[in-house]
Formats: C-alpha cells, sequence, structure tokens
C-alpha cells in the first residue's frame, strides 16, 4: 500500500467513514442526557420485525443473485425486490456468520474467501451454475471474486468494498466499523428508538443513505439487530483490510461498477479510482442522488442500473441458441 502523509486520523474524519452507527455516537449520548419537549414519536411495532432468515428467493426469470454489505443481511434488498423480480429468479442469501445465517465451519477462520466459498456452496446446492450477481459493498467485493471462478453470468456491483488509496483510508475505515459495531452493541436499545422518529433515522442514516428519511424505520432497527446478532464481524474486518482484491482484468462476463457521487462511507477518489485499476475491463457509472447503500434511496435507478445489464446478456443467449 502507498503511504500518505499526515498519518493522523482525526475524530471527525472517522466519524465522516462511519456506517451511520458510528456517526450517531455522539447523538445516542445527547439524547440520553437530554430532556425533550416535543411530543413522543408514534411508537413503532417492533414485533413485527421477524426474526433474520438465511436468504430470501422470489420471483421468475433467469436467476439473479443480490449480496449485502458488512453487518447486515439480504434484507438491505428489500426496496428493489419487487421491481427486480418481475425480470428474475431473485437469490438473496445471508453471507455466511452474518445474522440469521450459518456460522463459518468450526477452525475456519473468517476471510472473504470464506464467505466466497458459502455463496458458492449455496450455488451448488440449488444445483445453479452462473448466474446474475449483484452486490453492495461487501457483497461487491464477493460478487467480483464469484465472477473470478467462473459463477457469473454478468455482474452489477455498487460501490464495492475491497480497495484503498492509502494506509491512512485504510486506517480510518477500520477505525469507524469498529466504533459502529461497537456502538451497536453498548447503545442498541438507544440507537432502536432513534430509529423510530424522523430525525433519529437522518442521523442515524446519514453516512449510509443521500435520504436516511426514505429508509424503513422498521428496517433500519432490524440492521442494528444484526449487528449486534453478527458475531463474525470483527475478526471479519481485520481480515479485509489487511488483505485487498487483487486485478481482474477478465471476469469472464460484462462487469458494470455502480459508485454514487455522494458516497461518504467509499468514496470514489479514494477508493472507486484505485477499484476500477483492478478492473480495467469493466464499465463505470456514476448515480447522483444516492448513498453508499442505494437501494432505498432510489430503488427504480438501482433495478434499472442492473436490469439493463442482464437483459443485454440474456439477449445474447438467446439469439446464440437460436443460431
Amino acid at each position: 500500500m502507498r503511504a500518505r502523509r499526515g498519518a493522523t486520523i482525526s475524530r471527525r474524519r472517522v466519524t465522516l467513514y462511519g456506517f451511520g452507527l458510528a456517526a450517531a455516537a455522539v447523538g445516542v449520548a445527547a439524547v440520553a442526557r437530554a430532556r425533550s419537549s416535543r411530543p413522543p414519536a408514534t411508537r413503532l411495532r417492533t414485533e413485527q420485525i421477524a426474526p433474520d432468515t438465511e436468504g430470501y428467493r422470489g420471483g421468475s426469470g433467469t436467476p439473479l443473485l443480490l449480496l449485502h454489505g458488512i453487518g447486515v443481511t439480504w434484507r438491505s434488498w428489500k426496496p428493489v425486490l419487487p421491481l427486480l423480480e418481475a425480470h428474475h429468479d431473485v437469490i438473496a442469501p445471508t453471507l455466511l456468520g452474518h445474522s440469521g445465517a450459518a456460522r463459518l465451519a468450526d477452525g475456519l477462520e473468517p476471510s472473504l474467501d470464506a464467505l466466497v466459498d458459502g455463496v458458492e456452496a449455496e450455488l451448488d446446492r440449488l444445483g445453479l451454475d452462473k448466474v446474475h450477481i449483484a452486490g453492495n459493498s461487501l457483497g461487491g467485493w464477493t460478487s467480483l471474486e464469484l465472477a473470478r471462478r467462473g459463477r457469473a453470468r454478468s455482474v452489477v456491483v455498487f460501490s464495492p468494498a475491497g480497495e484503498f488509496s492509502s494506509n491512512l483510508r485504510q486506517a480510518a475505515l477500520l477505525a469507524s466499523m469498529r466504533t459502529r459495531f461497537r456502538v451497536a452493541e453498548s447503545h442498541g436499545a438507544r440507537l432502536e428508538k432513534l430509529a423510530s422518529t424522523l430525525r433519529g433515522r437522518k442521523m442515524l442514516g446519514r453516512s449510509q443513505f443521500e435520504h436516511p428519511e426514505r429508509a424503513d424505520p422498521l428496517e433500519l432497527i432490524a440492521d442494528i439487530r444484526a449487528i449486534k446478532n453478527s458475531l463474525i464481524l470483527r475478526p471479519l474486518m481485520k481480515a479485509l483490510v489487511s488483505d485487498p482484491i487483487r486485478p481482474l482484468p477478465d471476469p469472464g462476463c460484462p462487469v458494470r461498477v455502480v459508485w454514487p457521487l455522494r458516497d461518504r462511507i467509499l468514496p470514489y477518489k479514494h477508493h472507486g479510482k484505485p477499484m476500477m485499476e483492478k478492473l480495467p475491463s469493466a464499465e463505470l457509472a456514476r448515480l447522483n442522488g444516492v448513498g453508499h447503500v442505494p437501494m432505498s434511496d432510489d430503488p427504480e435507478a438501482v433495478s434499472r442500473l442492473i436490469t439493463e445489464v442482464t437483459s443485454s446478456v440474456d439477449r445474447l443467449q438467446i439469439t446464440s441458441e437460436e443460431h
């Protein structure tokens, strides 16, 4: 990795690189102390939140695999499921070690390869060889590794993790992730109360989303709980930042990389640009009006960016079979 001057990471920068919960840490303490004069927020029926599961499947058409980011579950794709199911047999697993999914086998160290092995085993179980794949953040990196293994018909990734411009960026990301997980574990109940209010959702989601007010409060609470229940996170994030993605000059299928213009977690300048150097054959698309997790910000745009690629590949497949 290339080192840069100014290795001191300010508290403000670590917060900026947080995944929403880190950014809310100071706010949580303030809320706990403050006596608000505003009327109480409408009580959410949190019992409506179903326990996390190993995954989801629905729709019809060619298979499309959806892979989520670190700490959350397949549920992060819920805003786009109805749109994608109109075109595809959608398969959205929860990655190994995450809330609701199977744990890693005894003696197996958390790593990206272990996650990819788990997804590949699920494809084998379903009798699927090559599938369309879309992933976000860690799920994007996992998608690219599945392409490397020859399991992808096409790949569309949104802000894929796996590359850093400097040791400073690497350290800042690791610090913010640690803060996020620590806050979720120690202040989970308070965070859930925050998620029930519009102001609280803006505080919690300002790093993840461009429009946190559009996020479903129950799903935000489900994410908070998922982080608390995912025991793999600390060792996994340490493994991920120490081993960046290897170059992938020939993924064997079309690859579209979508990077939000206002990604506050993995800004394009520091993460996307070096990532694209590892993916010389990939198409780059910049998306406005969304954040690092774009599915609730603009479900229609996310769905369109995926189905443009999958439909093109499917049409070519039909044409080749006809001839």
